[in-house]
């Protein structure tokens, strides 16, 4: 897929040859850069480069990476963090939902499913493995509802539905026929509303609170 500027992804795996296999295929790939490649979240946060994507694995020496999470979050505000790993029982897959991960992608994924994946994350989108969006979906139908007030305004609450049927920024302006910078102030204030800090998490709230 074309884009107009590299999609620059940092790398934080402890696997090196798992780790070396991700950066030669980002880098075959038209449309990609790697902006950083490291073993830990530790050493990411020495020297963090700039990014859009951050792949990040979670079974890391020192700091796991869902501990990671906030920190790198910190460290690059603007970058999604999409967990990529083995991982795929429920409780560390909503731990790192809860954490503020973007995406949870297993790393058995086809490579051309990762490059979308990432794609989809740089775009605002939540990219999920089917199996992993399985579970979130099967929680979420079990969860009991609970009753808040959020004050949502009938346009934020077409946002938040929108971003519960995966839709990235650009596809939601195109939906509702407004402009890119409308969404994402939309956005902002429905996070500062819900109190969260990420799209994951709104979704995950809407959901468990069946707010929609």
């Amino acid at each position: 897929m074309k884009t107009e500027k590299n999609i620059r992804v940092t790398i934080v795996e402890d696997h090196a040859d798992f780790r070396e296999g991700l950066a030669q295929l980002l880098s075959a790939a038209e449309g990609f850069m790697v902006s950083g490649s490291y073993g830990s979240a530790e050493k990411a946060l020495e020297s963090f480069p700039e990014c859009d994507v951050i792949l990040l694995d979670i079974n890391l020496p020192g700091k796991s990476g869902i501990e990671g999470i906030p920190l790198l979050k910190k460290q690059c505000p603007s970058a999604q963090i999409v967990m990529m790993t083995g991982l795929d029982d429920d409780d560390t897959i909503f731990s790192a939902i809860l954490a503020g991960a973007d995406g949870y992608v297993l790393k058995k994924t086809p490579p051309a499913k990762v490059l979308t994946a990432i794609e989809d994350a740089a775009s605002g989108g939540t990219p999920m493995t089917p199996y992993v969006a399985r579970r979130v979906i099967e929680h979420f139908k079990h969860s009991a509802p609970v009753k808040t007030n959020y004050q949502l305004s009938d346009r934020e609450l077409e946002i938040l539905s929108a971003l519960v049927q995966g839709l990235d920024n650009r596809e939601i302006g195109e939906k509702l026929f407004i402009s890119y910078e409308t969404v994402r102030n939309h956005l902002k204030h429905i996070y500062e509303k819900l109190h969260v800090n990420s799209r994951s998490q709104a979704v995950s709230k809407a959901l468990t609170e069946r707010l929609l």
